[in-house]
């Protein structure tokens, strides 16, 4: 089953970023296949590489890059809601890339299932 992921939440200020990534993780393991992940609203937040968590706490932008190179998962950033939190290429972790809402759209038509995460 071809799967396309919607993640509109922060990755530290809901529950929402962490589920889309074991949920990913998951459809993977079960064979599916997970093409896109949209990040939209405070979700494109996730994209930052500047983020510095603590030590003991996860880092969820890099575990996003790490299974998008592994799988060769397209994640892309809502280039709209990214400008209006500061988010730009030159800070965009590795496998992530800013793009339009035709890229959500895409991802819903072509995706068995769009499974959104966030409110």
């Amino acid at each position: 089953m071809k799967i396309g992921i919607l993640v509109s939440a922060g990755p530290y200020t809901h529950q929402a970023n962490d589920s889309a990534y074991q949920f990913a993780k998951a459809a993977l393991a079960k064979g599916h296949t997970v093409e896109r992940v949209f990040f939209y609203h405070d979700g494109v937040n996730t994209a930052n590489r500047l983020t510095e968590p603590p030590q003991d706490d996860r880092n969820v932008t890099s575990r996003w890059s790490s299974l998008a190179a592994q799988f060769k998962i397209d994640l892309v950033v809502c280039v709209a809601a990214a400008l209006r939190r500061g988010i730009k290429d030159q800070i965009l972790a590795p496998g992530f890339r800013i793009s339009g809402l035709g890229q959500l759209i895409e991802s819903g038509m072509k995706a068995d299932r769009l499974v959104v995460f966030g409110d």
